[in-house]
């Protein structure tokens, strides 16, 4: 029997056991003794295949050097929810966290992004990104906006590494005509993105309005590509309410052909920065 698919949290758990782990200079060999096991289930354990009890976990945390209660708790919690299934998150009974959808922006080594109307998250400015979540019909008070802003500003930090993720966005023409936050707003969000698209580890395309219905209108997504081969791609759409993650082949093998077909209609990075350019100017 094929093995199951190892569920957004135990992928989290497993890539934040290695990072400690790393960070305290031990060894997979080192942690296994400390447990009393064999390397091959720490292996298991970090590939995400394999779960941990929660004693063995504390163990080693508390090898790791771990002392902060609330990192602990934060791991413990990963763990006792490790195995949910995700027909239970697709179905609304666990939304997926904020925290989910940030873990595979830093873990992932290539990530695809489509976005129809606005400007993707990571290549965002400030200002921009206040305006896009100050439209939220809840009320969220200042503070909590700022806290979100900053949130989001900190997610970028992923593609200041010293080895960036490979990023390949796919805007739609009128994600750049939306005047989100006003004229001066979007002259300087379309200036930052003409800056990113200059990166050799970000690709930006435009799709023109010229070019008529296309695979994107069903919605925006991105695609997360991972250097662990134990761990498959995922396509993660976000709602109102929180993020679809999709992990099948099946879906992820749909969701690329979709990105591929997109990018072909697409203008060539080059053009598409000449439009950014010019719908800047008219601004």
């Amino acid at each position: 029997m094929a093995a199951s698919r190892p569920t957004v949290r135990r992928r989290r758990l497993a890539a934040l056991l290695v990072d400690l782990r790393e960070r305290a200079g031990k060894t997979p060999e080192m942690a296994a003794e400390r447990i009393g096991c064999h390397r091959t289930k720490i292996n298991r354990i970090e590939n995400a295949r394999l779960g941990v009890s929660l004693g063995e976990l504390r163990d080693l945390l508390t090898f790791y050097g771990v002392e902060d209660a609330a990192q602990v708790e934060e791991a413990v919690a990963l763990a006792q929810r490790s195995r949910e299934p995700g027909w239970v998150q697709r179905a609304g009974l666990a939304r997926p966290s904020y925290a989910d959808f940030i873990d595979y922006e830093r873990t992932a080594d290539y990530i695809r992004s489509f976005q129809n109307s606005l400007i993707a998250g990571l290549l965002q400015t400030p200002d921009y990104a206040k305006a896009v979540l100050s439209t939220s019909p809840s009320t969220l008070e200042h503070d909590e906006v700022e806290a979100l802003v900053t949130a989001r500003i900190k997610r970028q930090e992923v593609l200041q590494r010293p080895e960036p993720p490979r990023m390949c966005v796919i805007e739609g023409e009128s994600a750049l005509r939306l005047q989100v936050g006003g004229t001066q707003v979007m002259r300087k969000q379309l200036e930052h993105l003409m800056t990113m698209a200059e990166r050799p580890s970000v690709e930006v395309q435009v799709i023109p309005d010229s070019a008529g219905a296309h695979a994107g209108l069903a919605g925006s997504f991105v695609l997360f590509g991972f250097p662990n081969p134990s761990f498959s791609e995922v396509v993660c759409v976000e709602h109102r309410t929180g993020t679809l993650y999709m992990e099948t082949p099946e879906e992820t093998g749909e969701y690329t052909l979709i990105f591929d077909s997109l990018r072909s209609i697409a203008l060539s990075p080059r053009d598409s920065l000449d439009l950014i350019a010019k719908v800047r100017q008219e601004l």
